[in-house]
């Protein structure tokens, strides 16, 4: 995977990845880009063959706040290089990467190397925790995520709390001693919001209200510093748990007013 190429000189860069398909990545990104574009300039990378997240770009209405798309999955036209294809906005500031599947190797490393956050969600069921697992043992050993201080969260994805499996990936996001950011719901509003574009913060359904509530740990997680979570003991067994802090505040308050 190329190095991604940004004018900007305080750009974000936010990968959203897992080695295992179909655990909501595009989903993941096209949410987290509809968010952000309302605090700032996004550029959405789409390095999957399937280009969802391009397709998802081109439904978009032109009336919601812009977000510049590159297809980076994409071989570059005659007389085009891939540092032109890649080039992004002046102004971006943030940087929002949907990766393919089966990402490892060489390219694992570059992706931890062009990185500022890493998002990685996970699917609650023994076949997922199990690929996680094997990804963040990788993103560990062959990427280097802590020698190059990249932020590293998990995101518990299409969740039906009252299960045993969601109890099973508790525990195992436990093990991993990295941050569980938060956990978004099985619904049907996501797909709703890709059908049209949009990210489920911009539905009009009185439902969408706590899914917008399960996004704001995440985004206090990219704007707010790593001290602002903390474990936090529940009834059943510690977990990972927001802690306010003020940067975190500000950021949400940007991005929902």
């Amino acid at each position: 995977m190329p190095s991604c190429v940004t004018t900007a000189d305080r750009v974000q860069r936010i990968i959203v990845t897992n080695a295992k398909g179909g655990c909501g990545k595009s989903t993941l990104a096209t949410n987290l880009a509809a968010c952000l574009a309302r605090a700032g300039t996004v550029s959405l990378f789409d390095y999957d063959p399937q280009g969802s997240s391009m397709h998802w770009l081109d439904v978009r209405d032109d009336a919601r706040p812009s977000i510049h798309g590159v297809a980076a999955h994409r071989q570059p036209a005659n007389g085009i290089t891939r540092t032109f294809q890649l080039r992004t906005p002046p102004n971006t500031r943030y940087l929002v990467m949907d990766t393919p599947a089966g990402t490892g190797g060489t390219d694992l490393a570059q992706v931890v190397q062009n990185a500022d956050a890493l998002i990685i969600p996970v699917l609650p069921s023994p076949i997922d925790i199990h690929a996680a697992a094997n990804f963040v043992r990788d993103l560990l050993l062959v990427g280097k995520a802590r020698a190059y201080n990249v932020r590293i969260g998990v995101v518990a994805n299409r969740v039906r709390k009252n299960t045993v499996m969601y109890q099973a990936l508790r525990q195992f996001l436990q093990t991993l001693n990295m941050t569980f950011i938060t956990a978004l719901r099985d619904t049907q509003n996501y797909a709703k919001a890709s059908h049209e574009g949009l990210g489920v913060h911009e539905l009009k359904s009185p439902t969408a209200y706590i899914d917008c509530q399960q996004w704001e740990p995440l985004l206090r997680w990219l704007g707010g510093a790593a001290s602002d979570f903390e474990p936090v003991q529940s009834a059943a067994q510690p977990v990972m748990g927001y802690r306010d802090g003020a940067a975190g505040r500000a950021v949400w308050k940007k991005i929902s007013a």
